[in-house]
């Protein structure tokens, strides 16, 4: 039995505790600012231990944990993380921040644990399907990652709703996205780069968004020469996400921009989650394409309902625990997402969330 400290208490959160709880390998402990989250646990039946406190005032409560699990928003990684080594324990999170995961790197460089952050699904599950595609490759030319959270039934001019973290909608939407280009590794800017591809008979646009390729270019750079990653939306999103952050520039003022979608724009538990990624190369003297296209839906299990975001989600960051619990990946230092071997994960009992998922059979 291993004791898990589980920062965050919200949609994702609940979510991890119900999984980490239930297979009854795990003994959770839930910290949270907000009694009413917590509550909400204890509510819903999850037999959790919890603890009401500020990320700063948590520390002495941490003594005989393992593992921390980090489900607060991509701003709390940094210090969360710190705390994690400053008390001995193995550390996972599920931040998209670029800049934050380079702090963790160092932070793990000395450490005699584990850190393993964008444990979720971009970055995440995405970066562990690209890299084991380009194993099967003697050179590769292309990687292109491409991953939507997006409403089944969008209804506004933006053809969205909320299906997670506001926070870490904008910070992907206005800083820099890593990216190889004709070798050489490049920061592209963020919107830019747009697209148009159809799935199923289904319309969708792709531009670049922060933080996706997890650390896929330093694994790969020498290796390939195009690699990127955007984010899936319905077309015309794209354009009015510019219109907000450019010509208004509200990307000056970011927390503006939150407080206009978190009152205008409702949260829905009715979402798919596309995952798109190809990759092309040489295999024995033939240029070769290899496409891997899954769409995960909502579920509904008797009075729970849980959205595709959070299934996939809880399902990433679940699955590296586990498997770093049944010593399938390092146990100190630095894991980065392509250490993961993706039979490994779909074979995990967290990780058949995804391989449960619906394959799409045409692509054009």
């Amino acid at each position: 039995m291993r004791n898990v400290a589980l920062l965050g208490a919200g949609h994702i959160g609940q979510t991890i505790a119900r999984l980490l709880h239930d297979s009854g390998d795990y003994r959770v402990t839930v910290f949270d600012q907000n009694p009413a989250a917590l509550a909400k646990l204890h509510a819903q039946g999850v037999g959790t231990h919890t603890v009401v406190g500020e990320i700063d005032t948590i520390a002495p409560a941490l003594k005989g944990q393992d593992i921390m699990v980090n489900a607060l928003p991509y701003h709390l990684a940094i210090p969360a993380a710190r705390m994690a080594r400053d008390a001995g324990l193995h550390y996972f999170d599920l931040t998209e921040d670029v800049a934050a995961t380079k702090e963790i790197q160092k932070i793990a460089a000395d450490a005699k644990t584990a850190f393993m952050p964008q444990c979720g699904l971009a970055p995440g599950f995405i970066g562990i399907v690209a890299h084991h595609l380009t194993q099967s490759f003697d050179s590769l030319h292309e990687v292109k990652m491409r991953v939507g959270a997006l409403p089944e039934f969008p209804t506004n001019a933006l053809k969205y709703n909320l299906t997670w973290s506001v926070d870490g909608l904008i910070n992907e939407y206005c800083h820099p996205c890593e990216a190889i280009h004709d070798g050489e590794t490049i920061n592209a800017l963020p919107l830019e780069g747009l697209e148009h591809f159809s799935l199923d008979g289904i319309e969708y646009e792709a531009f670049n968004t922060s933080g996706g390729l997890g650390t896929l270019c330093e694994t790969l750079k020498g290796r390939v020469r195009d690699l990127d990653y955007k984010t899936v939306r319905y077309p015309g999103h794209r354009d009015l996400m510019m219109f907000l952050l450019r010509d208004l520039q509200l990307h000056r003022d970011q927390n503006q921009l939150k407080d206009i979608m978190r009152k205008s724009m409702p949260a829905t538990m009715q979402d798919v989650v596309l995952v798109f990624v190809t990759v092309s190369g040489m295999k024995g003297g033939t240029l070769v394409q290899e496409v891997f296209a899954r769409k995960i839906f909502a579920e509904r299990s008797g009075d729970q309902q849980l959205s595709a975001i959070q299934i996939t989600t809880a399902a990433g960051i679940c699955a590296a625990v586990d498997l770093f619990c049944h010593d399938k990946l390092p146990q100190r230092g630095f894991i980065a997402q392509e250490q993961v071997k993706l039979p490994d994960f779909l074979a995990n009992r967290f990780g058949k969330a995804y391989a449960k998922s619906r394959q799409v059979e045409s692509i054009c």
